[in-house]
């Protein structure tokens, strides 16, 4: 049953049976978060622990027996993080009574694009215990890494993630007679090939940045002799500071502007607030080392030697607490990891095998602090 964005009222009911008993339950105001407070025998700090609950606008494609039939699908594998959540859950409540200080389990909505961390954080729940955490993990699982492996790095771990949509309006009119119009699909191309030029020239290519079209509009394909009056594209936005997210949010609208001046049409630029980059602290990562080593032995703890260009919400919580954002990998063991659907494919398949590993870990982080 998954569900999109910021409302997802049957997940979340799902949910709220699954925790009852197992501690304290806030719900959010306005969006469908959870935070399950498991209170210590003992004072003592706090620690944090994120399992996201979203899904994507992807129509299935994997023929699993469970497969989604409402036109979304947990094509990145929030479904796995949601019963990681609660099975550390589980594991940490039975330790409470041992516990120095207090674990807050958020299981959040809107990650996917939607700020859904940030929300939260504007609702209170950092101070949802009484005291900030002091230590702040998540985990996503990863179609590309082998089952049961373990990855992570300190430093820049994914990138800020935005979005850049351009309009570009011209004049319509009849396809013979192209100089009685003004069309706007011709600087729109120009544009989309521009910008991959002024990417290289103007940035640095060991820090990159990634500007990829992902859709474009013009015109109506039952017809190929009219000239629309718009046409515009989408695209999506990574970069790894804040500086390149600023320089690209200036030098792009000069050049798209520059090109639609040059064909006699006017262009809309538009940018939406990109998440932040995760920063992953260099001490929480050595405790993420030591303890995946533990549960799966030093061959099965990888240290990523680059980042990753995907967004993630989680560094909204890293920019406020220290911490970590791990990925397990979660590729069946009959299909090559190398190859396979990744994360928000249409075919993407997650190996469930890996959810009691990804319960340890969470609990074992969270123990690490607190035991």
């Amino acid at each position: 049953m998954p569900e999109f964005a910021l409302h997802l009222p049957q997940t979340q009911q799902a949910l709220i049976s699954a925790l009852a008993g197992l501690g304290e339950i806030t719900l959010g105001k306005s969006l469908s978060s959870i935070v399950l407070v498991i209170r210590g025998g003992n004072p003592g700090p706090t620690v944090l622990l994120r399992a996201d609950m979203d899904a994507l606008h992807v129509l299935e494609e994997t023929n699993l027996d469970f497969a989604s039939k409402n036109g979304y699908m947990h094509a990145c594998g929030h479904d796995l993080h949601m019963s990681a959540g609660v099975g550390a859950a589980k594991l940490l409540h039975g330790l409470k009574d041992q516990l120095r200080g207090d674990v807050a389990i958020w299981f959040q909505p809107g990650e996917e694009g939607h700020h859904g961390a940030d929300v939260m954080i504007e609702e209170g729940m950092l101070e949802i215990t009484g005291s900030r955490p002091v230590a702040a993990y998540g985990l996503h699982v990863f179609t590309s890494l082998p089952a049961g492996t373990i990855a992570c790095k300190p430093g820049a771990m994914m990138a800020s993630a935005g979005d850049m949509n351009v309009v570009f309006h011209g004049s319509g009119g009849h396809g013979s007679m192209p100089w009685l119009s003004k069309d706007p699909v011709a600087p729109m191309v120009e544009a989309i090939s521009s910008l991959q030029t002024m990417l290289n020239k103007n940035f640095d290519q060991f820090d990159p940045v990634i500007v990829n079209v992902s859709w474009i509009r013009a015109g109506d394909d039952a017809t190929n002799n009219v000239i629309p009056d718009t046409a515009s594209f989408g695209a999506t936005v990574r970069t790894f500071s804040e500086a390149n997210t600023e320089k690209l949010q200036a030098l792009a609208p000069k050049l798209i502007n520059s090109i639609a001046e040059g064909f006699g049409v006017t262009a809309k630029i538009e940018f939406s607030e990109p998440t932040k980059v995760l920063i992953n602290d260099q001490d929480s990562v050595e405790r993420v080392r030591r303890i995946a080593q533990e549960l799966v032995g030093p061959s099965g703890y990888t240290e990523m030697e680059n980042p990753i260009a995907g967004g993630e919400d989680f560094a909204s919580i890293a920019y406020e607490i220290p911490g970590a954002f791990v990925f397990l990998g979660a590729c069946p063991t009959d299909i090559d990891y190398t190859s396979a659907p990744t994360n928000h494919s249409a075919r993407a398949i997650f190996d469930d095998s890996v959810i009691p590993l990804g319960s340890a870990l969470l609990a074992s982080l969270a123990g690490s602090h607190l035991l």
